[in-house]
């Protein structure tokens, strides 16, 4: 099997595809040949030593994928060869690879509404969405919903989360991206409007942190939630003071993915029609490429490698 496998930290370049043994799976383990993975910010930082949650390389990055089942190991049987999964995996076995060895409990049915390009787009962003909006902001129909850079992974997968829950819907995104966020009921551009002087919104979803957590509070009507999802390196004293001193909840979310929210987003997606927007579907041993159109922070919804 191939994996894009780094030896040590820096830019796009040390990625390398490397030829390997394929794994078996251990007790508890499934084995999924990969169709999609998506590519995500977290995978650039980990690979430059931004974010070093891995240790030392080498690792193989890649974190969201869908395929199918290979093999099962003893006791895993929940599922059978054959079957069609997405799920979630963290290096150093990432899931930028043709193969990829994860616990049960990392993998759910793929929704049958999706293809794998598309299924393999949903981990991290999906989730974040998912998780943000329905187990820690618990939105409900009528409640007004602001999310920032609503264009992005994380961003469009809110927008139509929180649609499908019922929420009015305030989007934040170039006038450029406006017509591509079709399910948002109001929109602002950031380069030319402030969105501070919004009132009354339920719930703020910040994928951008520094100033927009401070600035966001504002908008927030007593006893709203702000949770930001951008993660480590962002310093947020004065976002968690001011917020304690306005009476409103201050959350720094970090995804957990679970097999009952796995389930239950493939069901909401079925249900609700949420779809990934794919920006760029590059073959695996592109990934090099895959993660320059990341950092550019120009990528209008997901980045998707096929073995």
């Amino acid at each position: 099997m191939r994996v894009i496998r780094q030896h040590t930290l820096g830019g796009p370049e040390v990625l390398e595809v490397v030829e390997t043994e394929r794994p078996a799976p251990a007790p508890g383990e499934v084995l999924v040949r990969v169709h999609a993975t998506g590519v995500n910010p977290a995978d650039h930082k980990v690979r430059s030593g931004y974010v070093q949650f891995f240790g030392e390389p080498p690792f193989v990055l890649g974190h969201e994928f869908s395929g199918v089942v290979d093999e099962v190991g003893e006791g895993a049987a929940g599922f059978r060869p054959g079957d069609e999964v997405y799920g979630w995996v963290t290096p150093p076995h990432g899931s930028h690879a043709d193969y990829v060895l994860v616990p049960e409990s990392a993998i759910a049915a793929k929704p049958t509404t999706l293809d794998h390009v598309h299924a393999g787009a949903l981990g991290i962003a999906a989730l974040t969405a998912y998780q943000t909006l329905v187990n820690l902001a618990q939105v409900q129909p009528g409640q007004r919903v602001l999310v920032h850079a609503a264009a992005g992974g994380v961003g469009h997968f809110a927008v139509q989360i929180a649609k499908a829950l019922g929420a009015y819907v305030i989007g934040t995104a170039r006038t450029a991206n406006h017509s591509f966020l079709r399910d948002a009921d109001e929109l602002l551009d950031y380069t030319t409007a402030d969105f501070s002087g919004l009132r009354d919104v339920d719930v703020v979803i910040d994928t951008i942190s520094g100033s927009y957590g401070p600035r966001s509070l504002r908008t927030l009507k007593r006893g709203g939630i702000l949770i930001d999802v951008v993660g480590v390196g962002v310093e947020r004293t004065a976002v968690t003071e001011q917020a304690q001193a306005d009476g409103v909840r201050f959350v720094e979310y970090y995804l957990a993915p679970t097999p009952a929210d796995l389930s239950g987003f493939a069901d909401l997606v079925d249900r609700a029609g949420i779809r990934p927007s794919i920006a760029e579907t590059l073959p695996l041993t592109d990934a090099a490429k895959a993660h320059r159109l990341s950092e550019s922070g120009r990528v209008r919804g997901k980045i998707a490698l096929v073995p």
